[in-house]
């Protein structure tokens, strides 16, 4: 049973208060720089997130300095030294996708159910037409953005409500659990939050990531997942003279694009259904790169995917030359379900603390991936547990207060399964 935490005004504040520090430090990860981290940023994230680890008392604690990891325990309680060791862990970064500079967040007490102006003089609106599950939220607290920016709920409330945990945990002699590993990664969201996570120091048998979404939501499925840069290359002559000369690359890559299936696009997918998404272009006749991400959650499918992209790129090739399109493509994790199924405690005992404290387990499939996917196959199975944000990687993200409370408590009620 829990015996404090529960309904603890403190706690409940700290993790608030902790998040909407995090969030103001810029720590936006890049898939253009080609360096570990990728962002020197992600270490101001850091270095803060050891000082309050050495502050509040963990031990072992590892500030990996030149890949920017952050390595800490929290010690088992007396009489539980031989327990399991677990690992929770959240990861620094926000996603490129939109800019986390100057982060100002603002609190929306006991929200009405209709429409959030963020940004009144850009005419930003958080709308309920287009983010109707917001609604189940009225009555609660809500933490937006003012329009410009990403929040950053991903991940920096998993990092939230895992300090707020390791506090309580080290000044509480009443809840029993074992060993507690914490990590926080760089780089999660371009794919690269694994490539120097040292599994052997970390230490843990089992982990869970605390990186999803809404209240309740817990993982052991996501996606396989390649990323693929589609290189065309154009020839470029003066447009009065260009008959038969020309070769526009932005309109090979249009081309492209339209030959891979309309409907295997995010826009009309959902649950287990994979699609290609063109994520980013850029160009001009001469050359146009094109970035794409491929995903499915069956693994023939995924494979199928990919042998059609390039299919597209042999027969766009036939047509405009050999080396008019040069793809690099590149598998970045698979489905964790194969090592998760091994191990179906990991999901029984988070949803059995869910209906504790009252909260209806969402089992579903990530339309994404964590880096417990690939630390699963990496020999540490974690599946993935939410953090309380919604609408990630965009202005309107949002936080729920009420949510990131109780995930804090789902926290402190799952550690104590492993004793």
């Amino acid at each position: 049973m829990v015996k404090c935490a529960v309904n603890r005004i403190e706690d409940d504040m700290n993790v608030i208060e902790r998040f909407l520090g995090y969030v103001k430090i810029d720590t936006c990860s890049s898939e253009e720089t080609g360096t570990h981290p990728s962002t020197a940023k992600q270490h101001n994230l850091a270095a803060l997130l050891t000082k309050q680890l050495e502050e509040m008392g963990a031990t072992e604690i590892t500030y990996d300095k030149e890949n920017c990891y952050v390595y800490a325990s929290i010690p088992a309680s007396e009489g539980c030294e031989n327990a399991d060791v677990l690992g929770l862990i959240a990861h620094m970064d926000t996603s490129p996708a939109m800019s986390g500079t100057d982060v100002k967040p603002r609190m929306v007490e006991k929200y009405d159910g209709q429409d959030i102006v963020l940004n009144e003089a850009l005419n930003v609106v958080l709308k309920v037409a287009d983010f109707p599950e917001i609604k189940k939220y009225v009555g609660q607290d809500l933490i937006v953005t003012d329009g410009t920016t990403l929040l950053g709920a991903d991940d920096k409330a998993g990092i939230a409500e895992i300090m707020t945990l390791a506090e309580t945990l080290l000044t509480s002699k009443d809840i029993k659990h074992g060993k507690i590993r914490i990590a926080f990664t760089p780089d999660e969201e371009i794919g690269e939050g694994t490539d120097g996570f040292d599994v052997e120091l970390f230490g843990a048998k089992y982990a869970y990531t605390v990186d999803g979404g809404g209240l309740g939501e817990l993982e052991y499925e996501n996606f396989n997942a390649a990323g693929a840069k589609v290189h065309v290359h154009g020839r470029n002559v003066h447009p009065g003279s260009a008959k038969g000369k020309m070769k526009n690359s932005i309109l090979i890559a249009q081309e492209f694009q339209s030959l891979l299936p309309t409907f295997s696009n995010p826009m009309y997918t959902e649950m287990y259904e994979g699609f290609f998404h063109l994520d980013g272009i850029r160009g001009n006749v001469e050359e146009t790169t094109m970035d794409y991400i491929i995903r499915d959650h069956d693994r023939v499918l995924f494979e199928e995917k990919k042998t059609m992209f390039l299919t597209v790129t042999e027969f766009l090739n036939k047509k405009y030359g050999e080396g008019t399109i040069v793809v690099d493509m590149k598998d970045s994790y698979y489905n964790m379900r194969e090592i998760i199924e091994q191990h179906m405690h990991l999901i029984d005992r988070a949803v059995e603390s869910m209906k504790e404290q009252g909260t209806t387990p969402l089992v579903t499939p990530i339309r994404g991936g964590t880096d417990g996917a690939r630390l699963s196959f990496m020999g540490l199975p974690c599946p993935n547990i939410c953090t309380g944000g919604e609408n990630y990687h965009g202005k309107y993200e949002y936080a729920v207060v009420q949510s990131m409370e109780k995930i804090t408590d789902l926290l402190i009620r799952l550690v104590q399964k492993f004793v």
